[in-house]
């Protein structure tokens, strides 16, 4: 585990691991979570794609990502996600939730 103080020496320099990608597996492993805010935007995705409407990454999973950063940064006490998360960072979060859920809900699985 990573100590608070070696976390905020971390972010001016480089993280010792993806805050991006730790956040997307909490996102999707946290129950509360899951169940809340992340499983129906899924679910959201796959009604439009089955209608063939245009499924927008940033309309579909935005809101959801933007609450899975203050989730998780109050989850870990990380102090406020502005200065862990950038704006290319929810940008990331949300292209590789959006693609890997779009995969998922093509090939059938939800």
């Amino acid at each position: 585990m990573v100590k608070l103080v070696e976390f905020a020496k971390a972010v001016d320099k480089k993280m010792p691991f993806s805050p991006v990608d730790d956040c997307a597996i909490y996102m999707r492993n946290d129950p509360m979570f899951y169940r809340k805010h992340f499983f129906p935007a899924v679910i959201k995705m796959q009604e439009m794609y089955k209608k063939n409407q245009k499924v927008n990454a940033s309309k579909c999973m935005g809101d959801c990502v933007n609450r899975g950063i203050e989730s998780y940064c109050k989850e870990y006490k990380l102090g406020r996600s502005e200065n862990i998360f950038k704006d290319e960072d929810k940008e990331a979060l949300v292209k590789k939730l959006f693609s890997e859920e779009m995969k998922q809900i093509k090939d059938g699985a939800y």
